[in-house]
Parts: C-alpha cells; structure tokens; sequence
C-alpha cells in the first residue's frame, strides 16, 4: 500500500510536463503542538528574563542611532533654539535632563553619545542653520584626543530613516523595551556566550569589551547603572576593564598622538568658528574623572598641551571640574562616570556654574564693557 504521506514524483503523474511536487500534510494534534511550542517559548523567555532580573537588570530603552535620531530631529521640526549637549559618556550620563529643566524651564537635546568624540556632532550642528541655541561640547580627554568614533553614522541614519525603521523604534521603545530587561545588547546570548571564558586564539585579542554601564530613558536621559554604585564584584569589573587602556604599553605612539591630538583640535576649532559666527554661544566641558582615570589623563593628555590648547586655538569659553570646587567630591565608582544617587546634585551644581561664569545674566554683566 503506497504511502499517502510521500511526496509525489513525475513517475506518480505521467503525462505532466512540469509536476507540481505534492506532499500532504500529516494528520497530527496540530493544535495541541502549538500550544505546547508556544508554553515553552514562554517558558524559556520568562527563564531568560527572570535570570537578568535577578542580576539587577532592569528595563531600559536602548540607546542607538534610531533613538539619537529622534532627538536630532527636534531640532528640524522647530527647536533650534534650544540647549544642546554633545561630546562622550561623562556629558551623556552625568547631566541630568530633569533636573536642568527644573532649574531652566526648558528641556535641553541629548546628543552625546558615549565612547565617540563629538568633533562630528558638533560640525553637523556648525552646517545646520536652523541651530541657534546653546551648545555643550563635552570633552573626555582620551576619547576626544585620540579621535575615537562608534556612532557618527547616526548623523546619516537621523536623514535616511525610512518609515518601516521609524515604525520599528516606535513599537520597540513603547512596546518591548519597558517590560524586558533581556532585551540589552550586553544580555544578547550570542554576547553572552562570547564573552565566556574561551581558550585563547592565537592572533585574537584577549581584551575585555566594555560591558553595561548606563541606564536610558525615551529622550535620552541617561544615568550611570546602579549595579556600578551598589555590586562591588561588578564595580571591580569595570575597573579592570579601564585598567586595560592605564599600562604605558598600551600608550599609543607619542608622535602619533601629537598629530592626532592637533588635528582634533584645528577641526573642532574651525567647527566652533562657525557656530560662533551665527551668534550660537559655545561651552566647551570638562566633566570629573577621579582614581585611576584621572591619574592615567593627567599621563597621557596633560592639561596644558590638550584642554588648554583647545581653549586657545577655539576661542570658546571651557569649564572645568578641577577649577570649581562645587564639581568636585562626587563619588565616581568606576572612576569615570558619577552615581546616580549624586548625579542630581551634580548637574544643580554645574546649571548654577554655568549661569554664574558663562550664560547667566551675572555674567553676561561681568562681560559687558565698562
């Protein structure tokens, strides 16, 4: 008796020049599979989930080139007079948005973005007439400098986001991102299995990628993790993964960096010249590092030959923390970024700052001609 379940062949259909391969479908408690398939999908999501959970993660919405581009875009549709902020992770995590807008009335634009110099941000918004505000440029000594960049294609997906991609950011940030705590690219379990302590691989770096360090909201405001301030095991492992970059061996070449650091500087220079020519007002920033940062900063881009030099070959204004004592003392727990917990009273601090030596109108009086 032929198989009622095998796939018919031409020698099954003569006569037929191009047979349509027929194969039926078995009878099976098909319903009762897909319910049995969905009860472990939900088995194994809720495991996943309740895992990272446990760890102390905590939904977020995901900081990439389609939530910056949201941002950048209020500048388009009308906001062009409004405070905004560039530059690296410090100027990212450590100003608070809520608090500034307490104390300025006005919600500034977050456009920093962590482990990439701002020098592209800033002559995006130097081309853009429709920018008149005010403009923060943070400057991260070793991310500035030495020109490092992960995300200046976000300027060119901010123009080319096509609806479908739009459509998708909408339904991820109001839809997944706020109930799963999984769904962060350092808790991918392709991440998660590379960074496994594997047998080294001749020829394969064996440095330890930097792993999640900040917490994000829809506009982008963005605080430091609190696992950095509260599990000393994982503090320690951010520690280690900085001390990675501190050793002199790992120093790129004296010469090179000169060249690198003076070309950073005539850019953001001739970038900032433009700005300041429409009459938008420029604040270069200097934000806290503390410990062993601070001390690998002071080695390698001293003072004197890098934030002064900017300030020079600029002509823009530059606050520094080390020069306010009102900036200083916070606790920074892997060195770099500031707790949560102090971010608020540091961003109160740093709005009164600003307002008193640069933007107020105390200063705006110190300035004006007697």
């Amino acid at each position: 008796m032929p198989d009622r379940y095998a796939r018919q062949t031409a020698a099954d259909r003569p006569g037929i020049a191009q047979p349509v391969p027929v194969r039926p479908v078995p009878e099976q408690p098909w319903g009762r599979i897909l319910l049995g398939a969905a009860l472990l999908f939900a088995l194994l999501l809720g495991g996943w989930e309740a895992y990272w959970r446990a760890y102390g993660v905590t939904p977020g919405i995901a900081n990439d080139s389609g939530l910056w581009a949201i941002q950048r875009r209020r500048i388009d549709a009308g906001e062009g007079s409004a405070t905004v902020i560039v530059g690296s992770s410090r100027a990212f995590y450590d100003i608070q948005l809520p608090v500034w807008e307490r104390l300025d009335g006005r919600r500034p634009i977050q456009l920093a973005f962590e482990g990439t110099s701002p020098l592209t941000f800033v002559e995006d918004l130097a081309d853009d007439p429709r920018f008149t505000g005010r403009l923060i440029i943070g400057i991260d000594p070793q991310v500035f400098f030495q020109g490092f960049g992960l995300h200046k294609d976000a300027i060119a997906y901010a123009r080319r986001q096509s609806p479908s991609q739009r459509m998708g950011q909408w339904l991820s940030m109001h839809v997944l991102e706020p109930r799963l705590a999984f769904d962060d690219p350092d808790f991918a379990l392709e991440t998660v299995l590379a960074r496994q302590a594997w047998p080294p691989r001749p020829g394969k770096p064996s440095l330890t990628q930097v792993r999640k360090l900040s917490q994000s909201e829809a506009d982008r405001n963005t605080h430091l993790w609190s696992k950095l301030a509260d599990d000393a095991q994982y503090r320690e492992l951010a520690r280690s993964i900085w001390r990675q970059r501190f050793s002199p061996a790992a120093d790129p070449p004296p010469g090179e960096l000169r060249k690198t650091i003076a070309a950073q500087i005539e850019r953001m220079a001739r970038a900032v010249a433009r700005l300041r020519a429409r009459g938008v007002p420029v604040l270069f920033l200097r934000s806290p590092s503390d410990g062993e940062y601070l001390a690998y900063e002071m080695r390698l881009f001293p003072r004197a030959a890098t934030w002064d030099a900017l300030l020079a070959a600029s002509g823009a204004p530059g606050l520094h923390f080390q020069d306010y004592p009102q900036l200083q003392g916070y606790y920074l727990p892997e060195w770099s970024h500031i707790a949560p917990a102090e971010a608020e009273r540091y961003t109160a601090a740093l709005y009164g700052v600003i307002q008193h030596d640069f933007w107020g109108p105390r200063a705006d009086s110190a300035s004006a001609p007697r």
